[in-house]
C-alpha cells in the first residue's frame, strides 16, 4: 500500500526468507505456531494509523461516556457470570477496521467490531520485529502506536498486566492453554514478564482467595491476566473451582465483565461515520421498516453477540435462518449492514484485503493508549486466519510505518 516499501518487498521476497521467518518465530515463542502467518507485513502511512487509533478511541469513549449505554451494558452481563469489583474501565480494547474505497479513490475506515478483551500483545511485538530482521527491512519502521517504542511499549504492557505485583503472584488464566492457538503469545509473557500460564480448572480456592501450583509450591494469586472466554467455558461444559459471582480477593487485568459490556452488543449504540448500521434481531422483528438496514439480504450479516473468532456469523441470512432463532433468544443476535472492503495490499497472488486491529492498553487509573496493531490478510468472505486456509499471502500480519 505504501510505496516504495510495497513494491520493494514483493520484488525481494523469497520462499526461503519466509521459511526462515517461521523458524525464527517458532524458536522465539518456544512452540509451533498453528495459525497461518502471512508472508508479508503491511506498510501503512502513519497518518492512516493515527486516524484509526483516534477513531477507535472516539468509539470507546462514546460508549463509556454514555450513562444510558453503561446501564444497558451492565444488564447484558449474564447473571451467572456477573463478577463483583469491576474495574471502572477496561484494561484492554481492540477495535477492528476494514478499508473502503470512496468515489474519489481515497480510503476510509469502517468498523468491523470492537471488544474489551486482550489480544496477542506479546506475540504481535515479536512478529513485527522478526519481519524487520528476517527480511532486512528499514530498521526505522515502527509497529508501535501513540509515540511508543519497544521499551515504553513493554513498560506499559507490564504496568497493565502486573500492576506492581510480584510476577509470581500474577498469572495468565486460560482454558486448556497448552492447546490454544494463542500459546505462542502466552510463552512471550512468561519469558518477558515472568508470570505463569495457568489452566482455569486447576485453580485452588480457599475462602475468598485463589492459589495455583508452581514448582511444587502453592502460590497466592494477587492479579489475573484473564484470557478465558465464557462462551468457550459453556461450549466445553467446563466445571470451575470457583464461581464468577464470588467476591474474590484478587485483581483482574481485564475484568471478565468487560468482555460482555463492550462487544458486538455495543454496535447498535454507536453513532459515527465509520460504523455500519446494526440492530438487535428482536428490535428488527418489532420494527423492520425502521431499522435503517438495506432490504437486500445480500447486504446483511447475522451475528451472535457472544462468539469469538467469527463463529456463528451468517452472510445473507434468509427468513428461514432468522425464524430458526427462538424469539426468546433474538436479543442475543445482531443484524448488521455488510460492507465490502477494498483489496489494498498488492501481492504476487493478487490484491488482498486487510483488516486492521488497533490494540489499546488502559492501565488502572490511567488513560486509554493505542499501543500496537494487528493485521489480518484475506481474500475470502471472512478475514480470520481460520477462514483463509490453503491460500498464500494471507493470514496474521503486522502494520509497519515509517517514523514520519
Amino acid at each position: 500500500m505504501l510505496q516504495p516499501y510495497r513494491d520493494q518487498f514483493n520484488a525481494h521476497f523469497t520462499t526461503a526468507k519466509y521459511e526462515d521467518l517461521l523458524t525464527r518465530l517458532n524458536h522465539t515463542t518456544r512452540t509451533t505456531i498453528e495459525f497461518r502467518v502471512a508472508e508479508t507485513p503491511c506498510f501503512f502511512p502513519k497518518s492512516l494509523m493515527d486516524e484509526l487509533s483516534q477513531t477507535g478511541a472516539e468509539l470507546t469513549h462514546q460508549l463509556l461516556d454514555n450513562p444510558a449505554y453503561m446501564q444497558a451494558s451492565e444488564q447484558c452481563v449474564p447473571a451467572q457470570y456477573r463478577m463483583p469489583n469491576e474495574n471502572p474501565q477496561p484494561n484492554f480494547m481492540t477495535v477492528d477496521f476494514g478499508l473502503v474505497r470512496n468515489s474519489d479513490g481515497t480510503l476510509s475506515p469502517k468498523l468491523v467490531e470492537l471488544q474489551a478483551f486482550p489480544s496477542i500483545f506479546g506475540y504481535q511485538d515479536i512478529l513485527t520485529r522478526q519481519y524487520i530482521e528476517t527480511y532486512n527491512l528499514d530498521p526505522t519502521l515502527t509497529c508501535h502506536l501513540g509515540d511508543l517504542n519497544e521499551q515504553t511499549y513493554w513498560q506499559l504492557l507490564s504496568k497493565v498486566i502486573l500492576n506492581n505485583h510480584a510476577p509470581e503472584n500474577v498469572i495468565l488464566l486460560e482454558i486448556d492453554p497448552a492447546h490454544q492457538k494463542t500459546l505462542p503469545d502466552f510463552h512471550i509473557y512468561e519469558d518477558r514478564l515472568g508470570i505463569a500460564t495457568v489452566d482455569i480448572t486447576t485453580l485452588i480456592k480457599r475462602g475468598n482467595r485463589l492459589f495455583y501450583h508452581r514448582n511444587g509450591r502453592e502460590i497466592p494469586i494477587h492479579r489475573i491476566y484473564n484470557r478465558a472466554i465464557v462462551d468457550e467455558l459453556e461450549r466445553k461444559n467446563i466445571q470451575l473451582p470457583f464461581d464468577y459471582r464470588d467476591d474474590l480477593d484478587v485483581e483482574w487485568a481485564g475484568h471478565p465483565n468487560w468482555y460482555f459490556r463492550i462487544s458486538k452488543f455495543s454496535l447498535p449504540y454507536l453513532d459515527h461515520p465509520a460504523v455500519p448500521k446494526a440492530v438487535f434481531l428482536d428490535d428488527w422483528y418489532a420494527r423492520p421498516s425502521l431499522s435503517g438496514l438495506p432490504e437486500d439480504r445480500n447486504q446483511l450479516l447475522l451475528k451472535p453477540l457472544y462468539s469469538f473468532a467469527g463463529k456463528g456469523i451468517q452472510f445473507a441470512p434468509t427468513d428461514a435462518d432468522l425464524n430458526a432463532i427462538p424469539p426468546a433468544d433474538r436479543h442475543l443476535y445482531l443484524l448488521q449492514q455488510r460492507v465490502s472492503f477494498a483489496p489494498v495490499i498488492d501481492t504476487p497472488h493478487g490484491p488482498t484485503q486487510a483488516e486492521i486491529r488497533i490494540m489499546y492498553l488502559w492501565p488502572d487509573g490511567g488513560t486509554l493508549q493505542p499501543a500496537i496493531a494487528l493485521v489480518r490478510l484475506g481474500r475470502g468472505l471472512m478475514m480470520g486466519v481460520d477462514h483463509n486456509r490453503n491460500q498464500l499471502w494471507v493470514g496474521g500480519s503486522a502494520a509497519l510505518c515509517p517514523p514520519m
